[in-house]
């Protein structure tokens, strides 16, 4: 997504002691994101220089008319109550006309549930979709918190392989391959965290048809819909398959587009049904967003594109700068990426090299080396279903950006084969 936020939880892990904690919970994998962005910033707090590739966030500020929004809205008493769960009127109504405007997709307010960030949108989605066992197709690379989200729910997710020699896509002979009788749901998402793939529209409607014949569920996140270069674009998969409509849940928020991840607020929308489920889980979870972050997401969502239209400017300017330095890293192989702010390197050419008394067979490993080396801070592919690729966020300045890769390609320059 999603999108969704990365922000670094700096606090040392504890083991967990068997027995203390609900195996559910133990078997939540730790976020390999932030544990890089924490070492990156525990790093930094010594007074090193690292140049960190890690967080999935904008490096601008959010927008200032939306800021006063905030400010506004602290002195207003009526923000200083519980709202409904389901969000505030006006910014369901105003997700409702946003989502008409950039997608086309026709919804009612009753429809759109608002969530603390998309992370809580997808978690949500999960827990009204799924029974245990119940199988979810997830291609890989992913973003880390799906497959968690799926087994939370009592869900399976079921990987379904991807690489660079198809741009990142999976395609409908693959979901086909990997579904069985238990496959509930398809979790799609274009552009895509953390490769940057755009699907273009006719594999968009070749997979919401295979969704519909087959009865599945789509759940679509569609948090980087604004961030796509070269002319494509973004299609909304139940706008492109209306017959989908009625089976798809779309997942959507603030952050990426209006540099506002740390505001967290998201939502979920589709069928009445299931959104009114999954109020009633969040009713006794949550209750409502945070008003203040809900009055600000509104006045982001009444606002025009300016702002967004700026940052995708600079965010391209980055790509075209940071996948050509990656690609000419020996060892290394980089396309250029279509949407969102990460480019997604193979490193396989670099692994089981000798480098500084080490020889990093993973790129957990050389993430590692990296960083310490280097001091240079990216996140390995194991983190997203996809060993021995690497993602690189270029969601900073150009300045850095250029440093840090050159800082990489200076330290691979020392490996050597064999």
């Amino acid at each position: 997504m999603t999108g969704m936020a990365e922000a670094a939880d700096t606090a040392p892990r504890r083991p967990v002691v068997p027995g203390r904690v609900s195996r559910r919970l133990a078997a939540v994998s730790p976020s390999a994101t932030l544990a890089i962005d924490a070492k990156a910033k525990a790093m930094k707090a010594e007074g090193l220089d690292v140049v960190g590739f890690g967080a999935g966030e904008p490096d601008f500020p959010t927008p200032e008319p939306i800021v006063e929004a905030a400010v506004a809205a602290c002195r207003d008493p009526r923000n200083h109550r519980y709202t409904p769960t389901s969000g505030l009127p006006e910014l369901r109504e105003a997700i409702v006309r946003k989502t008409r405007r950039d997608s086309g997709l026709e919804l009612a307010p009753s429809q759109v549930l608002v969530t603390n960030g998309g992370k809580q949108a997808i978690a949500n989605a999960f827990a009204a979709l799924l029974d245990p066992g119940d199988e979810v197709l997830l291609p890989a690379p992913y973003w880390t918190t799906y497959p968690e989200a799926i087994a939370l729910a009592g869900g399976v997710p079921v990987i379904v392989p991807t690489d660079d020699t198809t741009g990142f896509r999976a395609t409908v002979e693959q979901l086909e391959r990997h579904a069985t009788e238990r496959t509930k749901a398809v979790l799609f998402v274009s552009p895509s965290n953390p490769t940057g793939a755009v699907y273009p529209k006719e594999q968009i409607v070749a997979i919401g048809q295979l969704a519909v014949a087959r009865g599945w569920w789509v759940v679509a996140d569609e948090i980087y819909e604004h961030l796509v270069y070269d002319g494509l674009e973004q299609h909304s998969m139940p706008v492109v398959v209306p017959e989908l409509a009625g089976q798809c849940i779309v997942v959507n928020g603030v952050a990426k587009t209006y540099a506002m991840t740390g505001w967290r607020v998201g939502w979920m929308a589709g069928p009445r049904d299931v959104v009114e489920a999954a109020t009633n889980l969040q009713s006794h979870e949550t209750s409502n967003v945070n008003n203040v972050a809900q009055r600000a997401a509104l006045a982001a969502l009444e606002g025009d594109l300016s702002a967004v239209a700026t940052m995708r400017e600079a965010f391209d300017r980055r790509r075209r700068t940071i996948q050509p330095m990656l690609d000419a890293i020996d060892g290394v192989s980089c396309l250029l990426p279509e949407g969102a702010f990460y480019a997604f390197p193979s490193m396989a050419g670099v692994l089981g090299r000798q480098l500084r008394g080490r020889r990093p067979a993973t790129t957990l490993e050389l993430a590692e080396v990296v960083l310490e080396e280097a001091h240079v801070a990216f996140v390995p592919g194991e983190a997203f279903g996809a060993p021995g690729y690497a993602r690189f966020s270029y969601a900073l300045s150009d300045e850095d950006l250029r440093t840090g890769v050159t800082r990489l390609a200076e330290l691979l320059a020392e490996a050597v084969p064999g």
